[in-house]
């Protein structure tokens, strides 16, 4: 037999529910169960006899037996196609078997590594574990402090989930928040690269239009230099001529007289 995950919850002795599968009437019972072992397996010890009880105290064994499997349901697992079925114990718990359930939590946290503060679903499990076993020896005392403590447990679950569906929904949004910011920076980059490219073209231009400016105002110069030399040698020409023709006017006016 291979047994499930071990626990911290208390279990009585597996059962082995087999089927049979020959032909019988529609009144015979389909499912068998027996606590035999399988052959090749581990020897699964037999539960104690129990004890006949008063019809009250045996009623009462029944409904807080009723309770127990309502809290915490049988295991069921399959071993070479055979169906075993583990019920939790209804042995009413001793100040020893507290004792033993702390120290073997303390053990299992220390054996599995489990981390001592922040969240770790290792040290969660455990004392999950821990806390059903409790509501197990408190229901076989009074069934109606453990389906409070049920209650209790199922809040605790309840909020555990929201928070870490809100944190789970926190880091969606951080990772999303996160990644338009790199797009963004990327987009950044990107436009400053091409402000780059356009500044660095208007600087060409700019240097361009200088040197044509400057290239301008040279041939603006060198163009006034030779209209002033060209007025000046003009002006001196019509000076020249008119002092000749003022000389000959001269010589006319005195040849007449």
């Amino acid at each position: 037999m291979i047994p499930p995950n071990s626990s911290l919850v208390k279990y009585d002795c597996a059962v082995l529910v087999s089927r049979n599968t020959e032909k019988k009437t529609p009144r015979a019972r389909s499912l068998k169960m027996s606590t035999t072992t399988p052959v090749g397996s581990s020897p699964v010890p037999s539960p104690p006899p129990k004890q006949k009880l008063p019809p009250t105290d045996a009623k009462t064994a029944q409904q807080t037996d009723e309770v127990l499997n309502s809290i915490l349901p049988p295991r069921e697992w399959t071993d070479n196609g055979q169906l075993w079925v583990q019920q939790v114990s209804s042995t009413p718990a001793t100040r020893l078997d507290v004792v033993k359930l702390q120290e073997e939590l303390d053990r299992r946290l220390q054996q599995r590594q489990a981390r001592e503060t922040g969240i770790c679903p290792v040290r969660r499990e455990l004392y999950s574990q821990s806390f059903d076993e409790l509501i197990r020896q408190v229901t076989i005392n009074c069934s109606e402090r453990g389906l409070l403590l049920l209650r209790v447990r199922d809040e605790i679950r309840m909020t555990i989930a929201a928070y870490q569906s809100l944190y789970e929904s926190s880091v969606a949004f951080g990772m999303r928040r996160a990644l338009a910011a790199e797009q963004g920076k990327t987009d950044m980059e990107k436009k400053i690269c091409d402000l780059e490219q356009e500044k660095k073209e208007l600087e060409r231009q700019v240097n361009e239009l200088k040197a044509k400016c400057d290239q301008t105002e040279k041939r603006a110069a060198e163009q006034y230099k030779l209209e002033e030399k060209k007025h000046s040698d003009e002006i001196t020409f019509l000076k020249k001529t008119n002092t000749q023709l003022k000389t000959q006017l001269e010589g006319i006016s005195g040849a007449k007289k």
